[in-house]
Formats: C-alpha cells, sequence, structure tokens
C-alpha cells in the first residue's frame, strides 16, 4: 500500500481509505452556484487528480467556516464490503 495513504478498513463495518490533499483553488460563487473548493488529491492520476467540492461547511460549534488556499485536507472514500471485490 502507497505510505500516504491512510487504511481505515479495520475501523467499523466499511472498507474506508483516506488520501491527502490540497486547496488548490477557491473558485467564486458564480450565480446561484454557491463557491467551490478545488482539491487535488495526492497519489491520484494527473487527469483525474482535482476535485471541487462547495466550500461550505460548518465547525464543531455549528459555525460556518469555509475552507482556505493552500488548505491541507483528507478525502475519504468509504465502500460497503458488498460494493468491494477481493485484491490481489
Amino acid at each position: 500500500m502507497d505510505p500516504k495513504l491512510k487504511d481505515e478498513s479495520g475501523a467499523g463495518e466499511n472498507v474506508v481509505v483516506t488520501l491527502p490533499g490540497t486547496v488548490d483553488k477557491i473558485i467564486p460563487a458564480l450565480g446561484s452556484q454557491p463557491e467551490k473548493a478545488q482539491i487535488a488529491v495526492e497519489g491520484a492520476e494527473t487527469l483525474y487528480r482535482e476535485i471541487r467540492v462547495d466550500n461550505t461547511m460548518q465547525n464543531l460549534a455549528g459555525d460556518d467556516v469555509r475552507l482556505k488556499l493552500g488548505a491541507a485536507v483528507e478525502v475519504t472514500i468509504e465502500a460497503k464490503p458488498e460494493a468491494t471485490t477481493p485484491g490481489k
């Protein structure tokens, strides 16, 4: 397994992997579309390494917050066991 990946498959029923990423662009709100944060996911193929998500979140206190440009983030992928097959 790539040492940059954080394998959490033993934690609970679902299969989980967490990948490191960095917010590399903030895309301003446009019309009715909310502001977006573009995240570069480390370890992904070059053409597929960026994802864009709404830049609207809440902290533990329930306050609205946004990601900052350059912020280190973690991208978690989770699947139910029946959605996976054994590795080679």
